[in-house]
């Protein structure tokens, strides 16, 4: 790996769609910067040079729930989340994250608030997160217009507090108060949509050390 130094064959088994906005290949990176500084002893980069590699990488290095500004190189801590149950879906349509940023209308949009509250409850998260805006999501579901299919499937289902898109597309979630609801919800939507990836997952709280 030419970042570290170090010479090596990497075989990568996929199973996250590709170009899908939910940081798959920015994850394989990290997991491969740690598996070299674990075999080899090296230092894993800091987030300014994990960067240059890919703007989620620093995050995923870091592996828990936090804040991003900068370039994705400037990480801070955020409040402890609540229990969080999702259902991740993909039309099957690879989105472009540059011509999204070009078709990008607005540059200068509301940021998220610098104070964070307390989520106690998975609702109070989803009641928050409903306040806020991906703007990435309407250029994207310009551009593909299946990303509003996804979104619209996602809130019938029973127990969804939430639809948005993740990233710049197109891979959307729902999210749900329990982990049954979530499961229950991907096997109706892979049922009723065979072509689409569609996924059950559950991100708990960290505990602060």
């Amino acid at each position: 790996m030419k970042l570290i130094g170090i010479p090596a064959d990497i075989l990568l088994e996929k199973h996250l769609p590709a170009a899908s906005g939910i940081g798959g290949g920015s994850s394989d990176a990290a997991a491969a910067l740690r598996a070299f500084s674990d075999c080899f002893g090296v230092a894993v980069p800091d987030a300014a040079t994990a960067a240059t590699l890919g703007a989620d990488v620093p995050a995923c290095l870091r592996a828990r729930p936090c804040r991003m500004t900068g370039i994705g190189d400037e990480l801070a801590d955020v409040p402890d989340l609540p229990p969080l149950h999702f259902v991740l879906v993909n039309p099957g349509v690879s989105v472009s994250t540059p011509h999204v940023f070009t078709a990008l209308s607005a540059k200068r949009n509301r940021p998220m608030p610098a104070d964070l509250p307390e989520w106690k409850e998975t609702g109070d998260f989803a009641q928050w997160l409903a306040r806020q805006t991906n703007d990435l999501e309407l250029p994207a579901r310009g551009l593909v217009p299946a990303i509003g299919v996804v979104l619209a499937r996602l809130a019938q289902t029973g127990g969804c507090l939430l639809a948005r898109m993740s990233g710049s597309g197109a891979t959307c979630f729902g999210l749900y108060a329990t982990r049954t609801e979530a499961e229950v919800a991907a096997r109706a939507i892979a049922e009723s949509h065979t072509g689409w990836w569609v996924a059950a997952c559950s991100e708990w709280s960290l505990a602060r050390n």
